[in-house]
């Protein structure tokens, strides 16, 4: 079979599977996650010949870091899905139960959206938790994962897929692995197919397919985060959550871009930085440069998203003008404030635009297992649909079922009969 006509056997498929019931969808998880176990030697096997492979092409440590599969991290694939299994169903929670009038009532209920593609990075348990969210929401979906894991990723798929089709023959043709580059191209002209491409990768990867697709698109192109420091702020805790969120794991999309401080903060805190954060580059404004010796941020750092050991720091004038930098500057990602002052948390948090915004925690915590979604299939900055941490009710759609008793819309159009419109 060719790649449109398998397309179109996912989509006929998803038909069949917006119907399966939770009990199967539930199973297909757990069942998968003895099956990982039972297989780790075969995955940790195949998985060698990807890290190989990446070694001898000298990729950086940190994607092959990302891309190895030790026994402990196969067990947390195994325990993610048991998670989602224990997780309420998505499917078919009524949203809206309204009567029209005597008889005529109108429901809104979850339902899957259909077929999804996703193109995700070099991590092979990204594979894992995005089926795993695809089956427990009752969605088909095709995975293109990093050309670096295609060992790993081949093993995986192939056991989910031997895992749902043995539960029910529901499953069959709901989950396909693609592998090569001309794939991607090919998947984004199937509009007529695919309901949604979601793309977790490089800026580069995401801005091509919002380009080149009639497929409406969930992501994120850029993870440009803050963190603003107030003039009433906890100099000690500060400190320790300015160099979690940059530090932590600072090749990703949550991961603190650019430091804020308030000028009456700033002779506080800037200068105790480089000593917090030995291993971080620091790029400051004239006023940074002043308090500490580190080189100039252009105006081009604001608008960067380093994913590395380097943030840029500027100093502001009052918490409005931080409001209004991160709405110019910032990628609508997560952003936080560090106060001790309510009112101006709740400033910020109401003026700030983006898809998580944060008071005296870390911006690490924007992430879908974190928020308690099970997993998440990746991060919106959208505003259509879904936003922030995308985990099962971001994969779901809703559908409106109307009952009535013979009711024809004449007698309303002329007025003879009124709608109630009562909530029940």
């Amino acid at each position: 079979m060719t790649l449109i006509e398998k397309t179109e056997q996912l989509k006929k498929s998803s038909y069949r599977l917006a119907a399966a019931g939770e009990d199967l969808r539930n199973r297909v998880l757990l069942d998968t996650a003895a099956s990982l176990r039972k297989n780790a030697d075969r995955i940790i096997t195949e998985n060698k010949k990807d890290l190989d492979a990446a070694e001898k092409a000298d990729l950086n440590q940190a994607l092959v870091k990302r891309l190895a599969i030790s026994e402990p991290k196969l067990e947390q694939m195994a325990l993610g899905l048991e998670s989602l299994a224990a997780l309420p169903d998505p499917l078919g929670r009524t949203t809206l139960h309204r009567e029209l009038d005597d008889g005529l009532v109108l429901n809104r209920r979850s339902v899957p959206i259909g077929l999804i593609g996703v193109i995700f990075e070099s991590r092979p348990d990204a594979l894992v938790q995005i089926a795993g969210l695809c089956v427990k929401s009752g969605n088909s979906v095709i995975l293109k994962g990093g050309s670096e894991a295609l060992n790993s990723n081949r093993i995986l798929s192939e056991i989910i897929i031997e895992a749902a089709e043995a539960v029910s023959d529901v499953f069959k043709d709901t989950i396909m692995l693609v592998e090569s580059r001309e794939d991607i191209g090919r998947l984004l002209e199937m509009d007529q197919y695919i309901d949604l491409m979601i793309p977790r990768g490089s800026n580069e990867l995401v801005r091509h397919i919002m380009d080149n697709t009639k497929i409406p698109v969930m992501g994120h192109s850029d993870g440009i985060c803050h963190m603003y420091v107030d003039e009433a702020f906890n100099l000690e805790q500060s400190l320790d959550l300015i160099r979690d969120a940059k530090c932590q794991y600072p090749a990703v999309c949550n991961a603190i871009e650019t430091l804020l401080v308030h000028e009456k903060a700033a002779d506080r805190i800037v200068p105790l930085l480089p000593g917090k954060m030995p291993e971080v580059i620091l790029l400051g404004d004239e006023g940074v440069r002043r308090l500490i010796d580190v080189e100039s941020a252009s105006e081009e750092d604001w608008d960067t998203e380093y994913n590395d050991y380097i943030l840029s720091v500027k100093i502001i004038g009052s918490l409005e003008e931080a409001v209004d930098f991160i709405n110019l500057h910032g990628s609508h990602h997560t952003d936080c404030i560090l106060t001790t002052d309510d009112k101006k948390a709740d400033y910020f948090m109401t003026n700030v635009d983006s898809s998580s915004v944060m008071r005296n925690c870390s911006t690490r915590f924007a992430d879908g297992f974190r928020y308690g979604f099970g997993a998440e299939v990746g991060i919106a900055t959208g505003k259509i649909h879904s936003r922030g941490p995308v985990g099962l009710e971001g994969l779901t759609i809703y559908k409106y079922f109307l009952s009535g008793d013979g009711h024809t819309v004449k007698p309303y159009a002329d007025g003879e009969k009124e709608f109630t419109h009562r909530d029940l």
